[in-house]
């Protein structure tokens, strides 16, 4: 079966793939990873909590929060005196939908 490329991943410079790779350079390193695995146990926790958990000063984990808030995969709020970080399970989906889709395309085309 011969399967055209998704019209979401034609051009490098697509709108789509751009946001997609930004979206995945944020989850490339393994201490966010740490961190998202982290608050998917969890409604809502303050970097302080994160910190406990991961061998990490306080400093290294609110950068690296920073950077999954800035890319969409965790959401943050100001509560009175804290800061509180929740994943956003469908930001993470959604990635998780495009990959697939990505590799469902990849490998069911046939070479030229």
């Amino acid at each position: 079966m011969n399967v055209s490329p998704s019209t979401e991943f034609k051009e490098c410079g697509s709108a789509s793939a751009k946001a997609l790779a930004a979206k995945l350079a944020a989850l490339s390193h393994p201490a966010r990873i740490e961190i998202l695995k982290h608050l998917s146990g969890n409604r809502a926790c303050c970097c302080k909590d994160v910190v406990q958990q991961l061998d990490l000063a306080q400093s290294t984990v609110s950068q690296h929060l920073k950077v999954l808030v800035e890319a969409g995969l965790v959401r943050f709020s100001a509560e009175r005196q804290r800061s509180l970080y929740e994943i956003d399970r469908e930001a993470l989906a959604g990635i998780s939908a495009s990959v697939a889709g990505l590799v469902e395309t990849c490998c069911s085309s046939q070479p030229a």
